[in-house]
């Protein structure tokens, strides 16, 4: 530990015969005043600056700092946060270590040690992205699904495990073991982490970083953590801190109990759209009030998962006793369940009866007025009361059917929110044949029904009352509607030990909820092809069909390109879903079905009580976790047996289609790039509102015919081999040529017409935007995008940042940024910028046939938050100056910035050392 302890905040703690040294934050306060209504997750904060104080990254005038937000409620202050580990998934891990492989190249070619390149920090890497949902509803769709994982995987897997080999600190969980969020809360997570230096015993909060935004769920553990995209973790990883802001924390009170059969479910619904109403984009919200005395662990994790989805940057909640009784349940040590409890009591992080913290702003809620809900059709903060989703699927419906004959241009469809009244007449229908039956699919078919992700199946409760809706409807006779496409994806397998014990496996099987693979499924957009038949069907008559998943992220696309609409639901109302078939009926009035004795069914009927599930979680024990957890780095036969190579730097393969030498530090030798003003730019896109990752990153399906597509046939790889973009982000070939392809994404230089297309402006050419920007790239001119509100909301998604930057774009220019992505951008070397003045694409009049200059950069010393001059010439020869926001935020960034990104800042440190 760097540590100066310039307040000499060094203390002993002894538990359980065995002495602890930490930086005592009461001792902090005789020096800095009094901190005990500072909110707990500033605590952690402070004592991350106390620990790593070196009087150049972290000063004493930091610590102040922070003791003095109580006075504001907020501040300025640029503060160097080090997080104690990096949680990664295989998605954004895959190239996370690609960049780490190409970063040994560069420094072996510049004649330096490789093998310097190293994690200095703990990474775990957790594989939970690569299952997809091939087959389900048979006995046999596990294995089957494991056995073309591997198949489609063995390349990537194979790269992992020798980077697992190469790299120090560095440990890969292997396919089929859990969703990375589950496993961070139910294995690696401690709350309070231990490091030996010096031949002493540190503790300190447990914290981490991860490349996912949903590393948030480890909140509710009393864990400090969230998604951070790929590029920032790496350098952290590499010992680079975590430049940021010291917070605004944003108090969210909880009081009273849920009622009867409501679910954790619809709290966190509503927690989503209280917080996206109240505007907590960048802020930290941390839970407080006594409600939480009542609520269980794996209810707080669950709301804390969502804090992507409700803008926040993390959902904190306190360590208590709840904690404790987890942390014992789950397995984890009793010496570490003594330390934590002893630790947070003596510095202050133990949440007490009544307490009250200071926050920047509160808003509270009674649990007992949550009401059961779903959030859709497209976004995860649009909460519908389940006795209004089938008027909310009309509303949407009619707009649809008004964008698809008139005023495509005018829609302004991509924030979900606003929706015409439709008609319930005008719903389209088509007849299908399926295994020798005829049947009848309609607007509003529930094609989709998918038990799945991180939020909701690290909750006994919800996955219990999933299973016993399953059996109470299996008792009455009803049956899964033939057309809709089941499966139970769990994020641990802890949750098939507890579901056999409480026997509800063979209901759950009965309704087609086989167990398909234990990782991130649906909710990522694995869900796998639709029955030809109904694809057929969806695309021939054109049908607006559902999807009802138990997930967190629902936006256009994703889940799958013939699904327009998507719905955010509890386990037990995904079950229910399934029975009925559509998102047209109220499930609160009308019957799901006829039962076996020719009465109607209705949903009361068969959902259980919250004493029948409290008695079925009661099967939930100890030794399930002990059980999946004793081997969690072993893996099963066929992981063991990929060959691995045995190299300090990786041998590329010049024929993969999965992993390539990426282009970032091929100059790395070389110079510092001057920074210039970037003249004579053309626009590539012009965006509207809320365009997410999803949109810009290469994310799903990949179309035979797009330039991803091109690409791989002409490497030989058929379509049926294509496997997904997310699979393929170690190419980067594959990846540049994803990025804005989603079919969803409407680019208003064609009307607002949907798909990754784009004008070629100097001939009026229409073309894919990797075409176009491949072409202008020839020209050597620079590109630009302009968008709305909220750009790069989602998913950390650093190819949304890699792309852009391969694509030849220098500056995105938006109304506002997702935290993460405009970090991401600036990590990539390209420059985000802010309207500012209430200006935006609309009121200016743009239409993405001008020139764009970008003034101010070029002998100028780049400050953040600088003001720059954009000058716009029009194809008349009109022009205008506008002055826009550059989003460079911390003095870090400028450094990154002017090094062409972030891991090239480190790789030049590292060499020059």
């Amino acid at each position: 530990m760097p540590s100066l302890d310039s307040l000499k905040a060094l203390k002993t703690l002894t538990v359980a015969n065995r002495p602890y040294h930490y930086f005592s934050l009461t001792e902090a306060a005789k020096s800095l005043g009094d901190l005990q209504r500072l909110p707990m997750s500033l605590k952690v904060l402070l004592e991350n600056l106390l620990r790593w104080e070196d009087d150049k990254t972290v000063t004493r005038a930091d610590l102040g700092a922070l003791a003095d937000w109580l006075k504001e409620r907020r501040s300025d202050r640029e503060i160097q946060y080090r997080p104690a580990r990096v949680l990664m998934q295989d998605f954004t891990g895959v190239p996370a270590v690609v960049d780490l492989a190409a970063m040994r190249a560069a420094m072996a070619k510049a004649g330096g040690d490789p093998q310097r390149i190293n994690p200095l920090s703990p990474v775990d890497l957790v594989i939970d992205h690569s299952v997809m949902v091939d087959r389900y509803a048979s006995q046999q769709a596990f294995a089957e699904n494991v056995d073309i994982e591997m198949q489609r995987n063995g390349e990537r897997y194979a790269f992992l495990r020798w980077g697992q080999n190469a790299f120090d600190n560095f440990s890969v969980v292997p396919p089929g073991t859990g969703i990375c969020h589950q496993v961070n809360l139910e294995y690696l997570g401690r709350t309070v982490w231990t490091r030996e230096e010096d031949g002493r015993t540190y503790a300190f909060p447990d914290t981490l970083v991860g490349t996912d935004s949903h590393t948030t769920m480890i909140n509710g553990l009393g864990v400090l953590g969230w998604g951070v995209g790929g590029i920032e973790a790496e350098a952290a990883m590499l010992g680079q801190p975590v430049s940021m802001l010291i917070p605004e924390v944003i108090g969210f009170k909880l009081t009273g109990k849920l009622r009867e059969g409501i679910t954790a479910t619809d709290l966190v619904l509503t927690v989503t759209q209280m917080l996206r109403k109240k505007g907590v984009v960048g802020k930290f919200v941390e839970f407080y009030g006594d409600g939480l005395a009542d609520l269980p662990l794996a209810d707080r994790a669950t709301i804390a998962n969502m804090a992507p989805e409700y803008g926040a940057t993390c959902g904190f909640f306190p360590v208590d006793q709840v904690t404790l009784d987890y942390l014992r349940l789950s397995g984890r040590p009793e010496d570490t369940v003594k330390l934590v409890e002893a630790y947070c009591k003596e510095q202050g992080l133990w949440r007490l009866p009544g307490q009250e913290p200071v926050f920047t702003d509160t808003l509270a809620l009674d649990m007992h007025e949550v009401e059961a809900s779903l959030a859709g059709p497209k976004r995860p903060q649009d909460r519908v009361a389940l006795s209004q989703v089938s008027q909310a699927f009309d509303s949407f419906l009619g707009l649809q059917l008004r964008a698809s004959t008139k005023d495509v241009g005018r829609l302004e469809s991509e924030g979900g929110g606003g929706v015409a009244v439709g008609n319930a007449d005008q719903a389209g229908e088509v007849s299908y044949e399926h295994e020798g039956q005829q049947h009848v699919l309609r607007d509003g078919a529930v094609v989709i029904a998918a038990i799945t992700s991180c939020t909701n199946t690290s909750n006994p409760s919800v996955m219990m009352a999933a299973g016993l809706v399953a059996k109470k409807a299996v008792e009455k006779g009803l049956k899964r509607k033939p057309w809709v496409k089941s499966s139970l994806a769990p994020g641990s397998k802890v949750v098939t030990d507890y579901y056999k014990a409480a026997g509800l496996t063979p209901y759950l099987d009965e309704l087609g909820f086989d167990l398909v693979g234990y990782g991130c499924t649906t909710c990522i957009g694995n869900s796998g092809p639709l029955d030809d038949a109904i694809e057929k069907a969806i695309t021939g008559a054109d049908l607006t069909v559902a999807s009802v998943l138990s997930g967190n992220r629902n936006f256009e696309g994703r889940v799958h390109p013939l699904v327009k609409t998507n719905w955010l639901a509890s386990p037990p109302l995904v079950v229910a879903y399934a029975l009925v078939g559509s998102v047209r009926l109220d499930l609160s009035s009308e019957p799901l079905g006829t039962g076996k004795d020719g009465q109607p069914v209705y949903l009361r009927d068969i959902w259980p009580s919250q004493q029948e599930i409290a008695a079925a979680v009661a099967s939930v024990d100890t030794a399930m976790f002990h059980k999946e957890y004793a081997e969690v780095f072993a893996g099963d036969a066929q992981w063991q047996a990929i060959a691995v190579p045995q190299a300090a730097t990786y041998v590329w393969q010049d024929d993969s289609t999965y992993i390539q030498h990426p282009p970032f530090f091929d100059d790395i030798t070389g110079p510092l790039p001057a920074i210039e003003d970037i003249r004579g730019a053309r626009v590539l896109a012009l965006l509207g509102d809320s365009v997410t990752t999803d949109h810009i990153s290469p994310a799903g399906n990949i179309k035979a015919d797009s330039p991803a597509g091109r690409y791989l046939r002409d490497k030989g790889v058929e379509p049926r081999d294509f496997n997904s973009y997310g699979s393929r982000r170690g190419n980067h070939e594959v990846m540049m040529r994803g990025t804005f392809a989603n079919i969803r994404i409407r680019n208003e230089m064609l009307g607002g017409e949907e798909g990754g297309n784009t004008l070629y402006v100097p001939t009026g050419e229409k073309m894919a935007i990797y075409d176009a920007a491949m072409r202008y790239q020839s020209d050597g001119t620079p590109l630009v995008v302009i968008a709305g509100q909220e750009y790069g909301t989602g998913s950390s998604r650093d190819w949304a940042a890699k792309g852009t930057n391969l694509l030849g774009i220098k500056a995105v220019l938006a109304e506002s940024f997702e935290r993460i992505h405009r970090s991401n951008l600036v990590g990539m070397g390209v420059l985000p910028l802010q309207f500012t003045a209430g200006q935006t694409r609309k009121s200016l009049d743009l239409d993405g046939s001008e020139r764009i200059d970008i003034l101010g950069l070029s002998n100028a010393r780049i400050h953040p938050h600088m003001n720059l001059s954009l000058h716009i010439t029009r194809q008349d020869g009109r022009q205008e100056q506008i002055e826009v926001l550059c989003r460079i935020d911390t003095l870090n960034e400028v450094e990154y910035f002017k090094s062409g990104g972030i891991l090239h800042y480190v790789l030049r440190q590292l060499i020059a050392a």
